[in-house]
């Protein structure tokens, strides 16, 4: 009588056997990797804050498991490749849903102009034709802002633009100061007054990060200007806010939650899909937001592309 190897360490073991069971780990890894994103650290190259802000790409996985584990002809395999499918499911499938609805009564607008913008009369009039009853703008140059404040007058009767960001607004806009989130001016505050009351505005343009050979994903600077924002909107005494601009971040980007985790994300409310804005020719990753409090979205979209390489972002909100 003649024993049948059953160990996947010993050389015995049918070759399909352990393609199915080495599968199998692959895709509890992937899921728990899916799973347990916000504990990965950042102590070697911000790799925690890199997988959080392509997290919803880790989907690409799954098929690729899936159609491993169907050329081993693994059952375990397959079964195996249920778990990061449930996984990510329940991190993004809410997402995926169409939450859109009418009746707001307040539509504002970030956009990154995109300093190399060759177009910025064009990009002004499409933000203005959107309707929208505020306009934060990021990256205006000095050259750009005076065909911006051009085209937009007919429209938005109030502006005020510092540095590197501007709003322009349909309502009364008062009490504007820049907030020292960098040494030079990359965020503002305001207060504007709508027909139902005062909102606290605040526009940002958080630093730029670097995907770098030797120091991995360089974010440091961009952290630090957020906990400087956070703790202007914390602060902040009026009870409806809204912070809009280019996070350079995502809202799954743990390194962010200090301003991200005391606002509501207008696109995850009230959005459909994840509202990609980055780059503008194919977006991959949405670092530009909308972000309220004391307020409900009842939809945010990205509006078309511009001659900058971030897609607008809008949102309407309800008081």
């Amino acid at each position: 009588m003649v024993d049948t190897p059953v160990d996947s360490g010993r050389p015995g073991t049918p070759p399909a056997a352990r393609r199915g069971r080495l599968l199998a780990a692959a895709a509890l890894c992937c899921a728990l990797v899916m799973a347990l994103n916000s504990h990965v650290p950042n102590g070697i190259g911000n790799a925690g804050s890199l997988l959080q802000t392509l997290l919803p790409w880790t989907a690409l996985g799954i098929p690729l498991l899936l159609a491993l584990a169907a050329v081993s002809r693994s059952r375990l395999a397959v079964c195996a490749v249920l778990l990061p499918t449930v996984v990510w499911a329940s991190l993004f499938g809410g997402v995926l849903t169409d939450k859109r609805s009418g009746g707001g009564d307040f539509t504002v607008i970030s956009h990154n102009v995109d300093e190399a913008n060759s177009d910025p009369a064009g990009t002004a009039r499409a933000l203005a034709a959107s309707g929208a009853d505020l306009l934060a703008l990021e990256e205006l140059s000095a050259t750009a802002t005076l065909a911006y404040e051009r085209e937009l007058a007919g429209t938005y009767r109030y502006h005020s633009v510092h540095g590197g960001v501007g709003l322009w607004s349909k309502n009364p806009m008062r009490s504007v100061e820049i907030v020292p989130i960098m040494p030079w001016t990359r965020a503002v505050r305001a207060t504007v007054d709508t027909p139902k009351g005062p909102v606290a505005v605040f526009a940002a343009h958080l630093a730029s990060v670097r995907v770098l050979p030797t120091a991995g994903f360089t974010t440091s600077r961009r952290n630090e200007a957020a906990l400087k924002l956070a703790d202007a909107v914390r602060a902040e005494p009026l009870p409806r806010v809204v912070v809009l601009g280019d996070l350079n971040g995502t809202t799954t980007d743990s390194a962010l939650a200090p301003v991200t985790s005391r606002l509501r994300s207008a696109q995850r409310e009230a959005g459909n899909g994840f509202g990609f804005t980055w780059p503008a020719s194919f977006p991959v990753v949405r670092i530009d937001e909308i972000l309220v409090k004391g307020m409900a979205p009842v939809a945010a979209w990205t509006l078309p592309a511009t001659g900058s390489d971030h897609l607008p972002v809008a949102a309407s909100l309800r008081w």
